[in-house]
Protein backbone atom coordinates (compact mmCIF):
# COMPACT_ATOMS: atom_id res chain seq x y z
CA UNK A 1 0.00 0.00 0.00
CA UNK A 2 1.40 3.65 -0.74
CA UNK A 3 2.48 5.68 1.78
CA UNK A 4 0.01 8.37 0.99
CA UNK A 5 -2.51 5.55 2.08
CA UNK A 6 -1.38 5.91 5.52
CA UNK A 7 -1.26 9.79 6.02
CA UNK A 8 -2.93 11.01 9.14
CA UNK A 9 -6.45 12.72 8.96
CA UNK A 10 -7.40 14.75 12.13
CA UNK A 11 -10.95 15.73 11.51
CA UNK A 12 -12.95 15.79 14.65
CA UNK A 13 -12.66 17.96 17.67
CA UNK A 14 -12.25 14.61 19.60
CA UNK A 15 -8.91 13.65 18.10
CA UNK A 16 -6.12 15.91 19.35
CA UNK A 17 -3.11 13.42 18.51
CA UNK A 18 -2.47 10.65 15.75
CA UNK A 19 -2.59 7.42 18.55
CA UNK A 20 -5.69 4.54 17.94
CA UNK A 21 -7.31 5.45 21.26
CA UNK A 22 -7.40 8.99 20.28
CA UNK A 23 -11.18 9.37 19.61
CA UNK A 24 -12.43 6.96 21.89
CA UNK A 25 -16.09 7.87 22.33
CA UNK A 26 -16.19 8.50 18.21
CA UNK A 27 -14.88 5.02 18.20
CA UNK A 28 -16.86 3.31 20.59
CA UNK A 29 -20.30 4.61 19.75
CA UNK A 30 -19.63 3.13 16.01
CA UNK A 31 -21.94 -0.29 18.06
CA UNK A 32 -24.67 2.08 17.67
CA UNK A 33 -24.47 0.50 13.63
CA UNK A 34 -24.00 -3.35 15.27
CA UNK A 35 -27.07 -2.91 17.39
CA UNK A 36 -29.02 -1.51 14.93
CA UNK A 37 -27.84 -4.22 12.24
CA UNK A 38 -28.58 -7.04 14.98
CA UNK A 39 -31.88 -5.73 15.90
CA UNK A 40 -32.88 -5.67 11.95
CA UNK A 41 -31.21 -9.32 11.70
CA UNK A 42 -33.36 -10.62 14.71
CA UNK A 43 -36.48 -8.61 12.75
CA UNK A 44 -35.88 -10.07 9.61
CA UNK A 45 -35.53 -13.89 10.85
CA UNK A 46 -38.74 -13.19 12.59
CA UNK A 47 -40.39 -12.35 9.19
CA UNK A 48 -39.34 -15.36 7.61
CA UNK A 49 -36.13 -14.79 6.90
CA UNK A 50 -36.09 -14.61 3.14
CA UNK A 51 -35.90 -10.99 2.43
CA UNK A 52 -32.77 -10.53 0.71
CA UNK A 53 -32.84 -7.07 -0.42
CA UNK A 54 -33.30 -6.44 3.34
CA UNK A 55 -30.67 -8.81 4.35
CA UNK A 56 -28.24 -6.91 2.40
CA UNK A 57 -29.03 -3.95 3.88
CA UNK A 58 -28.34 -5.56 7.27
CA UNK A 59 -24.80 -6.58 6.16
CA UNK A 60 -23.70 -3.05 4.59
CA UNK A 61 -24.87 -1.59 8.17
CA UNK A 62 -22.71 -3.90 9.67
CA UNK A 63 -19.71 -3.22 7.28
CA UNK A 64 -21.01 0.53 7.97
CA UNK A 65 -20.21 0.21 11.78
CA UNK A 66 -17.02 -1.54 11.08
CA UNK A 67 -15.75 0.78 9.26
CA UNK A 68 -16.52 3.62 10.69
CA UNK A 69 -14.72 2.43 13.68
CA UNK A 70 -11.65 1.96 11.34
CA UNK A 71 -11.49 5.44 10.71
CA UNK A 72 -11.70 6.82 13.96
CA UNK A 73 -8.98 4.70 14.91
CA UNK A 74 -6.18 4.24 12.34
CA UNK A 75 -7.78 7.74 11.25
CA UNK A 76 -5.72 7.97 7.98
CA UNK A 77 -6.15 7.93 4.17
CA UNK A 78 -7.60 4.14 3.67
CA UNK A 79 -9.56 4.05 6.48
CA UNK A 80 -11.67 7.12 5.21
CA UNK A 81 -12.00 4.95 2.32
CA UNK A 82 -13.52 2.25 4.48
CA UNK A 83 -15.88 4.61 6.35
CA UNK A 84 -17.33 6.59 3.35
CA UNK A 85 -17.89 3.88 0.88
CA UNK A 86 -20.02 1.59 2.82
CA UNK A 87 -22.01 4.45 3.11
CA UNK A 88 -22.67 5.46 0.01
CA UNK A 89 -23.43 2.05 -0.39
CA UNK A 90 -25.89 1.67 1.94
CA UNK A 91 -27.47 5.22 0.75
CA UNK A 92 -27.78 4.07 -2.96
CA UNK A 93 -29.15 0.24 -2.01
CA UNK A 94 -31.51 1.89 -0.20
CA UNK A 95 -32.92 4.60 -2.58
CA UNK A 96 -33.41 1.58 -5.23
CA UNK A 97 -34.77 -0.13 -2.85
CA UNK A 98 -37.51 2.55 -2.08
CA UNK A 99 -37.97 2.57 -5.73
CA UNK A 100 -38.82 -0.60 -5.90
CA UNK A 101 -40.67 -1.30 -2.75
CA UNK A 102 -42.47 2.09 -1.64
CA UNK A 103 -42.97 3.32 -5.32
CA UNK A 104 -43.86 0.16 -7.19
CA UNK A 105 -41.49 1.09 -10.39
CA UNK A 106 -40.50 -1.79 -12.57
CA UNK A 107 -37.05 -2.67 -12.43
CA UNK A 108 -35.66 -0.48 -15.37
CA UNK A 109 -37.35 2.95 -14.51
CA UNK A 110 -35.89 2.55 -10.25
CA UNK A 111 -32.20 1.32 -11.85
CA UNK A 112 -32.53 4.57 -14.11
CA UNK A 113 -33.86 7.17 -11.00
CA UNK A 114 -31.42 5.44 -8.64
CA UNK A 115 -28.80 6.35 -10.96
CA UNK A 116 -30.09 10.01 -11.61
CA UNK A 117 -29.99 10.56 -7.62
CA UNK A 118 -26.46 8.94 -8.23
CA UNK A 119 -25.33 11.65 -10.56
CA UNK A 120 -27.03 14.51 -8.14
CA UNK A 121 -25.50 13.11 -5.14
CA UNK A 122 -21.83 12.92 -6.76
CA UNK A 123 -22.50 16.74 -7.91
CA UNK A 124 -23.57 18.37 -5.08
CA UNK A 125 -20.48 19.22 -3.32
CA UNK A 126 -19.40 21.51 -6.78
CA UNK A 127 -22.06 23.05 -6.97
CA UNK A 128 -22.98 23.70 -3.23
CA UNK A 129 -19.00 25.28 -2.80
CA UNK A 130 -19.64 27.49 -6.12
CA UNK A 131 -22.42 28.93 -4.49
CA UNK A 132 -21.27 28.70 -0.83
CA UNK A 133 -17.32 28.97 -0.84
CA UNK A 134 -15.54 28.02 2.09
CA UNK A 135 -19.16 26.96 3.73
CA UNK A 136 -18.63 23.10 3.73
CA UNK A 137 -20.19 22.05 7.00
CA UNK A 138 -17.76 20.54 8.61
CA UNK A 139 -17.70 17.79 5.81
CA UNK A 140 -21.16 17.65 5.94
CA UNK A 141 -22.22 18.96 2.57
CA UNK A 142 -22.24 15.40 0.85
CA UNK A 143 -24.86 14.03 2.94
CA UNK A 144 -27.38 16.63 2.35
CA UNK A 145 -29.11 14.34 -0.90
CA UNK A 146 -29.70 11.38 1.60
CA UNK A 147 -31.83 13.84 3.22
CA UNK A 148 -34.11 15.25 -0.16
CA UNK A 149 -34.48 12.23 -1.06
CA UNK A 150 -35.70 10.51 2.46
CA UNK A 151 -38.07 13.63 2.21
CA UNK A 152 -39.00 13.32 -1.43
CA UNK A 153 -39.90 9.59 -1.25
CA UNK A 154 -41.50 9.69 2.28
CA UNK A 155 -44.30 13.05 0.93
CA UNK A 156 -44.43 10.56 -1.95
CA UNK A 157 -45.34 7.53 0.03
CA UNK A 158 -48.14 9.66 1.39
CA UNK A 159 -49.29 10.77 -2.01
CA UNK A 160 -49.52 7.12 -2.95
CA UNK A 161 -51.58 6.47 0.31
CA UNK A 162 -48.41 4.04 1.81
CA UNK A 163 -48.56 6.30 4.89
CA UNK A 164 -46.87 3.81 6.96
CA UNK A 165 -43.60 4.00 4.98
CA UNK A 166 -44.07 8.06 4.59
CA UNK A 167 -44.57 8.42 7.95
CA UNK A 168 -41.33 6.32 9.02
CA UNK A 169 -39.11 7.64 6.21
CA UNK A 170 -39.92 11.17 6.81
CA UNK A 171 -39.47 10.50 10.79
CA UNK A 172 -35.70 8.64 9.72
CA UNK A 173 -35.43 12.26 7.70
CA UNK A 174 -36.21 14.52 10.82
CA UNK A 175 -33.74 12.30 12.68
CA UNK A 176 -30.98 12.78 10.02
CA UNK A 177 -31.40 16.23 10.02
CA UNK A 178 -30.77 16.80 14.21
CA UNK A 179 -27.86 14.26 12.64
CA UNK A 180 -26.45 16.51 10.39
CA UNK A 181 -26.46 19.67 12.24
CA UNK A 182 -24.75 17.94 15.29
CA UNK A 183 -21.46 16.55 12.78
CA UNK A 184 -21.46 20.32 11.16
CA UNK A 185 -21.08 21.84 14.47
CA UNK A 186 -18.61 19.77 15.95
CA UNK A 187 -15.03 21.94 15.62
CA UNK A 188 -17.09 25.22 16.55
CA UNK A 189 -18.41 23.83 19.67
CA UNK A 190 -14.62 22.05 20.24
CA UNK A 191 -13.68 24.89 22.65
CA UNK A 192 -16.16 24.49 25.33
CA UNK A 193 -16.86 20.66 24.43
CA UNK A 194 -13.53 19.24 23.56
CA UNK A 195 -15.25 15.58 23.11
CA UNK A 196 -17.29 17.35 20.47
CA UNK A 197 -20.47 16.40 18.56
CA UNK A 198 -19.16 13.64 16.45
CA UNK A 199 -20.68 10.94 18.55
CA UNK A 200 -23.92 11.96 17.85
CA UNK A 201 -23.70 11.44 14.64
CA UNK A 202 -22.96 7.77 15.13
CA UNK A 203 -25.70 7.23 17.63
CA UNK A 204 -28.61 9.04 16.09
CA UNK A 205 -27.25 7.53 12.60
CA UNK A 206 -27.71 3.88 14.39
CA UNK A 207 -31.20 4.68 14.98
CA UNK A 208 -31.99 6.09 11.55
CA UNK A 209 -30.26 2.85 9.99
CA UNK A 210 -32.30 0.91 12.00
CA UNK A 211 -35.53 2.98 11.38
CA UNK A 212 -35.20 2.14 7.56
CA UNK A 213 -34.10 -0.92 7.41
CA UNK A 214 -36.98 -1.80 9.89
CA UNK A 215 -39.20 0.12 7.41
CA UNK A 216 -37.90 -2.51 4.18
CA UNK A 217 -38.64 -5.10 6.34
CA UNK A 218 -42.08 -4.61 7.48
CA UNK A 219 -42.77 -3.28 3.73
CA UNK A 220 -41.45 -6.67 2.05
CA UNK A 221 -43.62 -8.04 -0.57
CA UNK A 222 -45.31 -11.29 -0.33
CA UNK A 223 -42.98 -14.26 -0.15
CA UNK A 224 -43.94 -15.61 -3.47
CA UNK A 225 -42.42 -12.39 -4.91
CA UNK A 226 -39.48 -11.73 -3.18
CA UNK A 227 -36.22 -11.52 -5.68
CA UNK A 228 -33.82 -14.68 -5.31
Amino acid sequence: MPSSWWTPIDAYCERTEPSFWAEPLNAVSNAAFLMAAAYAFILWRRKGGRDWPALWLVAVTTVVGIGSFLFHTFANCWSLLADVLPIAVFIYSYFLLAMRRYLGLALLPAVGVTGFFILFNMGTEQVWSSLLPGFTLNGSVGYIPAVLALLAVGAACLVIKRSGAGRALLLAAGILTVSLVLRSIDAMVCPAWPWGTHVFWHLLNGLVLFLLMRTAILHAPPPASVPR
